[in-house]
């Protein structure tokens, strides 16, 4: 067995794929993943905006078998504006997911390439008094016109789409939404042992004042050969208010059975 069969062995392990479909049954809430890329110092980019690739192979392969998994995967348009990505399953034996861009203002480029006609679905979240032309055959969902949306009304209006897991791959403005709004339910981040010293931060959410009042999510550790770790996050198992490190051991995460929605506005930069 070679090396790269191995890899991506490990990463449908690691991941959770394939979907076990008495999973959804069992579960009447869409299961929300999110899943980040970044430094040793929490970048996600140079100065310039160059990103790929800050990790490595074994953070792609976890990546395809994250959307394998999932109904659909969400970016926003900062991120297909900037990476232009395919956002299709390559790099494992799988089904590509819906692709969803929340686009607000209509700035999305109908050519990019993740609208690309594959027989999969194609969906953009913007405002209702947007005009803006979109390619043929893909679906819009529009959303109340305002200077910002609210993540729970996008994840109602994917709900609606048909839509029960969700994998919310970009941009760091649509990522942090959705965790301020206590809307994820696993944050699945690789770190790279690289240091760029400056670049854009990939994670941001409310500052605490004390380190009682930080997000300590359960968490399992896979360090890969390549150096890249992946922390895979249970965030409806967070220990909120303990005030130190004393946290119960790592643990499987396994289906949502809860999720608090808290109301927080995506802005309009996707």
């Amino acid at each position: 067995m070679d090396d790269t069969t191995l890899r991506l062995r490990s990463h449908k392990r690691v991941s959770g794929y394939p979907v076990q479909d008495q999973e959804a049954a069992a579960n009447p809430r869409p299961h929300v993943i999110a899943q980040l890329g970044q430094s040793l110092d929490g970048r996600i980019a140079t100065t310039s905006g160059e990103s790929k690739y800050i990790n490595g192979p074994h953070a792609l392969d976890h990546l395809h078998a994250l959307r394998a998994s999932v109904d659909a995967v969400v970016v926003g348009v900062g991120t297909v504006c900037a990476d232009d990505p395919l956002l299709t399953v390559r790099r494992i034996a799988g089904v590509s997911p819906a692709r969803v861009v929340i686009d607000p203002s209509g700035r999305v480029d109908p050519n990019a390439r993740c609208f690309a006609e594959d027989g999969v679905r194609r969906l953009v979240v913007r405002r209702r008094s947007v005009c803006a032309p979109l390619p043929a055959g893909v679906d819009l969902v529009e959303m109340d016109d305002g200077p910002a949306f609210d993540p729970c009304a996008i994840l109602e209006s994917l709900v609606q789409q048909g839509f029960r897991r969700i994998l919310v791959e970009g941009g760091p403005t649509t990522l942090s939404a959705f965790l301020e709004a206590d809307l994820v339910d696993q944050l699945h981040v690789f770190v790279s042992p690289v240091i760029l010293g400056a670049g854009r931060i990939g994670l941001s959410r409310k500052a605490c004042d004390t380190l009682a009042h930080a997000l300590r999510p359960k968490a399992q550790v896979h360090v890969f050969a390549d150096g890249d770790v992946l922390f895979r996050c249970d965030l409806r198992e967070s220990a909120r208010g303990a005030g130190s490190r004393d946290a119960p051991s790592p643990v499987e995460a396994n289906p949502p059975d809860e999720q608090h929605v808290s109301s927080r506005a995506l802005r309009a930069a996707g």
